[in-house]
């Protein structure tokens, strides 16, 4: 079930805390809202599942509009928000039976839909606990078998993976993968491996705007979009190197990186490459070329990139 996001834009006081943007999801894709706090991740997610509406702009889930038709796309999504809405002094059974209801699932499907969601949430072991005596992971996996119970098509995830251990957080992220095939899923995180690992999409969004959206290496090479190279030469002097290095007419920029060897971060115009013309130059010269090595741009660069403007 598609998500399509129409210029949205949300308020508080005089502060944008999103502005005005435009995106679509598409049946079946899983979604990750990268950006720093404060950057309007959770309030775009509050306005695609009714609990806020925006200042302007719609949102249409299904076809259906968030404000014509709230109560209908509130039936379709499934959601978990970053603090987790559970009752800990009730057992988990009695717990997803009280959600069930909510969701006016009928009686008769009520315990066949307990059984699912236990299975697919791994909770068979913890079923008869209170959610007071389950773990933080265990918790997000009641969490999830909440926002699931109603077989919903789409899946909102607020921080899905906030405050677990390592190995939760790799259980999370298997089973929200495995939820991703059947789902519509967005999830948001300010953890770069996380949306990395999970999702097929990432966007990135930085106070209030969306500022990149792609996959992973779609974003490498957008804000890459130039080779950078790491270059070693024996046999000459670092600076007569340095500056005949920023004279090939293919090199943008020329770095040192270490003061005691002739080792250079070597970064090419853009869609060009200085490879072929860096061992030329060493051939001419009589050096000795003894590393060059294409350096992968890090979503973490990209990332900071885009969000310390």
């Amino acid at each position: 079930m598609d998500i399509l996001v129409e210029n949205l834009t949300k308020k508080y006081g005089i502060q944008k805390a999103v502005d005005d943007i435009t995106f679509k999801v598409k049946t079946g894709e899983v979604l990750g809202f990268l950006g720093p706090n404060g950057a309007g991740k959770t309030t775009t997610m509050k306005a695609i599942t009714c609990y806020l509406a925006p200042n302007e702009g719609n949102i249409k889930v299904g076809g259906y509009s968030i404000k014509d038709d709230p109560e209908k796309v509130k039936q379709l999504i499934g959601y978990l928000p970053e603090h987790n809405p559970l009752y800990e002094d009730m057992g988990v059974i009695d717990y997803l039976k009280f959600v069930a209801e909510l969701h006016n699932i009928p009686k008769s499907n009520i315990k066949e839909r307990i059984v699912e969601m236990v299975k697919i949430c791994g909770l068979e072991g913890e079923k008869h606990k209170k959610i007071s005596e389950l773990s933080k992971g265990y918790q997000q996996r009641v969490g999830l078998a909440q926002a699931l119970i109603h077989d919903p098509e789409v899946l909102i995830l607020d921080e899905p993976t906030s405050g677990l251990d390592p190995n939760q957080i790799v259980e999370i992220r298997e089973l929200i993968r495995k939820i991703g095939q059947k789902k519509t899923v967005i999830l948001s995180s300010h953890i770069l491996a996380e949306v990395e690992a999970t999702c097929d999409r990432i966007m990135i969004i930085s106070k209030g705007k969306i500022v990149a959206d792609g996959s992973s290496d779609q974003l490498r090479k957008q804000a890459q979009g130039k080779e950078i190279l790491k270059i070693s030469i024996e046999g000459a002097d670092k600076n007569e190197v340095y500056t005949a290095l920023n004279e090939l007419d293919s090199v943008a920029y020329v770095d040192f990186i270490s003061k005691s060897s002739s080792s250079f971060e070597v970064q090419s115009r853009p869609e060009m490459t200085s490879k072929r013309a860096v061992f030329q130059l060493c051939v001419d010269k009589g050096w000795y070329l003894t590393e060059l090595t294409p350096t992968e741009t890090k979503l973490e660069d990209v990332f900071r990139e885009l969000t310390m403007n």
